[in-house]
This record gives structure tokens, sequence and C-alpha cells, in this order.
């Protein structure tokens, strides 16, 4: 599987960085300067894990993270922010993301993030098929038969 990541930040600089880190681990990687253009491109395509900035002109990032969870709750988001704080972090966990980063961000960090999103949502829907097959809670099988790189 091609894991497919949507980069989402106002800042140029940003999304070339990442979009190049991502690439250079081989995920299928798009860029968008918005939330709407972010909306736009999941009405196109569905992405595995959303690396969402905060702080952007027009609708923000928590705007743009309750909308995808409306929306495609299978979706992974990742807040990666500037400018962070107790709570913007408690709200984005509300709201349905998984992970909340304050930037600067390194790649490794970045690569961590994507993959830890990726492996969680494939773990969680393996482990809603197996409990649906099996009628029970145990996900343990399936945990453990993701792991490894993502991308």
């Amino acid at each position: 599987m091609n894991t497919k990541i949507l980069v989402v930040d106002d800042e140029e600089i940003v999304r070339l960085s990442h979009f190049r880190v991502l690439t250079g681990a081989h995920c299928n990687v798009e860029v968008v300067r918005n939330g709407a253009e972010a909306l736009q491109a999941l009405e196109q395509s569905p992405f595995d894990v959303v690396l969402l900035d905060l702080r952007m002109p027009g609708m923000d990032g928590m705007a743009v993270l309750k909308a995808i969870k409306e929306r495609w709750p299978e979706t992974a988001v990742v807040i990666i922010t500037g400018y962070p704080s107790i709570e913007t972090a408690k709200e984005a966990v509300r709201l349905g993301a998984y992970n909340y980063l304050a930037k600067p961000v390194g790649p490794d960090e970045v690569i961590n993030a994507a993959n830890d999103a990726v492996m969680q949502k494939k773990w969680s829907l393996q482990k809603d098929r197996t409990d649906r097959e099996q009628g029970t809670e145990s996900g343990t099988r399936a945990q453990r038969k993701f792991s490894g790189i993502a991308c």
C-alpha cells in the first residue's frame, strides 16, 4: 500500500520541507495552502494522513479538523503548529486529532508522526474487521500484524 498524505500549511517552506521528507520516505504526498484547498483535495480522493497547521488564513486548522472528522472519520490527522498551547492540544484531541506537534519539527519527527498515524489507522481498521468477524474485542493479532514502515 502506498500511503497517501496531505500536507496543509500556509507557509511554502513548511509545505516543501514536509513534501521532500515524506516523498523521500516513499509516501504519496500532496500539499495545499489552506483549509478550503484541503477539503477540496479530500473530496477528490481519500488520504490516509493529513498533516494540518492550525493558524491559516480563512478556515483555521480546528475548523478543518472538525470537517475532516465529520466527513472522513477514518483519516488520521496530525496537528503541527507553531503556536502550541494546552487549550488547542486538548481541543484537537477532543475533535479527533491523532497527534499534536509543536513546530519546528525535524524530518524524523515528520516521518514518525505520519508512520505512527498510518499504523494506528491500519490497526484500528483491522481490529474493527476482526472484532466484527469474531464478535470479540481482541485485536492483539491485528496489532502484531502491522509493524514496520508505513510509507
